[in-house]
């Protein structure tokens, strides 16, 4: 195993302080460097979409990214991608990943989600007990292009857009919004203190007054009421069979399942190795907690067939019920087009928790990592009020007012990390680089349909197997 490194290399203060010999470099200076990158990289380039020569094929990359899953589950993980373009494009972050790293960019690198599609934005609890939205989804994160998160979400959009019935017009619409707001949002940030970046957080009452569509504030409300009611004490009648005491997870097969004996033991003690990755106060907390049971449930779409595991541990009484959730970690899908076949993080549950609160102003409290035999896992509560927008009926003008949105969130977590003012000073104010990201939205949205094309077909052929309706 190689040496264990943090999510980024440390930085040391102590070094960087030269007595002044290295003048520190000024936001105008950044941003005049981002503005000559538009040299090697113009704003037209970004239009561009040619697949390259080795471009892996759909089912070979499909059947390559379900090695080290639950082979069992495969058929699940095809039918759901199966199921529209969307569903497609979420299954297939290492096929986008093979594409966007090979397409002109700036070269300007941050941390980046890695899988920031539209459906990876919703709710979940602050630990403050306040509600807010953000990116929710870092499996993939990772160093990297801040084009690639913006060409993936852009894409996203117009692929949900036209599976809704939205028309060309009106989804290139949405995708002006989305990055003409994270245009806006970074040049905005880039002005401001780090810290003041590092506390800016959009809370559900804020996100109901930035929507100015009717039915998306309506939506809004709906959805942000129904993930208040997702906590652990009102999911426990449910998984425990209809009781409110904890004792069990009822098995719904092959979604809800039991691990034998010699995998729950393993659990157990891989949740004992978790507590010391959590802070003095939150490990004191969990540890005050009693394992009850443990049982794996499929999750997602991309993520079926990894190993997720749901913990039910109890308090003090029979109805303090805490739910975690151990879900596999692997290798970012990005990782190989910035390090190459060298393995940058040794733990890849600690990359993903260490970039999850490098992107999101608040995170849960209770996110840590462990390992499980041969297999790393990150740790996080799994009922803590999470929901999202509801994406299947979306109106084109709500879609057009939540590009919008989404597209201020990710700014809003690249500017946390690093290169706001570089990108501020290569998106310039004109529309240039805006249109440019629609011409390759539209582009790349006939590209996934293309490949659920070929996936559908292969799968009617029994290339792939395919179990729908679970």
């Amino acid at each position: 195993m190689p040496e264990c490194r943090s999510a980024d290399p440390a930085l040391h203060l102590a070094d960087a302080f030269t007595s002044f010999q290295v003048p520190a470099t000024d936001r105008s200076e950044r941003v005049n460097h981002g503005k000559a990158l538009r040299e090697a990289t113009p704003h037209a380039a970004l239009a561009e979409w040619t697949p390259t020569k080795d471009r892996p094929g759909v089912v070979d990359i499909i059947r390559s990214s379900h090695v080290d899953r639950l082979s069992w589950l495969f058929g699940l993980r095809v039918a759901r991608m199966a199921a529209s373009p969307f569903g497609f494009l979420r299954g297939t972050a290492n096929l986008m990943a093979h594409d966007v790293a090979h397409l002109p960019a700036t070269g300007v690198q941050t941390t980046v989600c890695g899988d920031a599609h539209v459906g990876n934005i919703g709710f979940y609890r602050s630990p403050e007990g306040n509600q807010v939205i953000d990116l929710n989804d870092f499996d993939e994160a990772h160093t990297g292009s801040w084009e690639w998160d913006l060409r993936r979400l852009t894409a996203s959009i117009w692929v949900l857009g036209r599976g809704n019935g939205t028309s060309e017009e009106q989804c290139e619409a949405a995708i002006h919004a989305c990055v003409t707001a994270y245009r806006d949002e970074v040049s905005f940030l880039s002005k401001q203190p780090l810290l003041w970046r590092a506390f800016d957080h959009l809370d559900v009452d804020r996100l109901h007054e930035t929507a100015s569509e009717k039915s998306l504030r309506s939506e809004i409300k709906r959805a942000a009421e129904a993930a208040r009611k997702r906590t652990s004490d009102r999911k426990l009648p449910k998984i425990a069979g209809g009781s409110s005491h904890a004792e069990r997870i009822v098995d719904d097969p092959p979604l809800i399942t039991h691990p034998d004996d010699e995998q729950a033991e393993a659990l157990a003690a891989g949740l004992d190795a978790y507590l010391p990755t959590l802070t003095p106060q939150w490990r004191r907390i969990v540890g005050g907690y009693t394992l009850v049971d443990i049982a794996h449930k499929v999750v997602g779409v991309g993520s079926v067939g990894m190993r997720a595991w749901i913990a039910l541990l109890v308090g003090s009484r029979p109805d303090d019920v805490l739910f975690l959730q151990l879900k596999q970690a692997q290798r970012s899908v990005l990782a190989p087009f910035v390090h190459g076949e060298q393995a940058w993080h040794a733990h890849q549950g600690q990359r993903v928790v260490e970039y999850q609160q490098q992107l999101q102003t608040v995170s849960d409290p209770l996110l840590g990592w462990t390992t499980v035999g041969e297999h790393q896992y990150y740790v996080r509560q799994w009922r803590n009020m999470k929901g999202g927008v509801p994406l299947d009926a979306m109106t084109p003008r709500a879609l057009v007012d939540y590009a919008g949105i989404v597209g201020t969130l990710l700014a809003k977590g690249h500017a946390r990390t690093s290169g706001a003012s570089v990108i501020s000073g290569y998106l310039g104010k004109k529309d240039s680089a805006v249109e440019a990201f629609c011409a390759w939205a539209r582009a790349y949205a006939d590209q996934t349909e293309r490949d659920h094309a070929e996936l559908t077909k292969a799968v009617k052929a029994g290339r792939l197997p395919s179990e729908p309706g679970i």
